[in-house]
């Protein structure tokens, strides 16, 4: 049963190319919003992960998003159709060098909170996420890189309550951003 008020979700032009940016593009995306909200994706390889990630962060109001361009899964087909339209909609910045992506971020005034289940990590709610932020989400698995986490401004953990020790990356991305909205007063 449909009621009248539900939006219909978007259905994106497969055939149509999509333009992925690099890291040149950084500085003219910050731009565009004063206090932007970034995702980055540190090698995020399961194309559903990604594609869930991306309508995710366009839900959430991000400005961009930042993948890899090594080791992370190709924006393909699927991407798109898990992203309902928001791979298209949103700018994705694919990074040669995730780290110099990072450092332009910094240098742009945007402070970067890696995602961690490290002890000495802060809980996400007790975090300042306002201001230009950019949340930073590693691989399945894995997590960050180390070098990712060492260029991150503050580490940031998601309490967990169960026997299990993590969530899948993009129900964290989903968590994260969504704190994220609610201290900017979105609601």
């Amino acid at each position: 049963m449909s009621r009248s008020n539900d939006r219909a979700p978007r259905h994106a032009d497969l055939n149509r190319p999509l333009r992925l940016l690099d890291e040149s593009h950084i500085p003219e995306l910050l731009q565009r919003q004063k206090d932007p909200l970034i995702l980055v994706l540190d090698g995020v390889q399961d194309p559903h992960n990604l594609g869930a990630c991306l309508r995710t962060a366009d839900c959430a109001g991000c400005a961009f998003v930042i993948i890899t361009k090594k080791n992370s899964a190709p924006v393909n087909e699927t991407v798109r159709k898990v992203a309902v339209g928001a791979a298209e909609s949103i700018p994705i910045v694919q990074a040669n060098n995730l780290r110099n992506a990072l450092v332009k971020l910094k240098d742009g005034g945007v402070w970067i909170a890696g995602t961690s289940d490290h002890k000495a990590s802060q809980s996400l709610y007790s975090a300042k996420l306002t201001g230009p932020l950019a949340i930073v989400m590693g691989a399945e698995g894995e997590g960050m890189r180390h070098l990712t986490t060492e260029t991150c401004d503050f580490l940031l953990r998601i309490p967990m309550l169960g026997s299990v020790p993590c969530l899948n990356v993009s129900v964290s991305a989903g968590v994260c951003l969504f704190e994220a909205v609610r201290q900017r007063g979105h609601r």
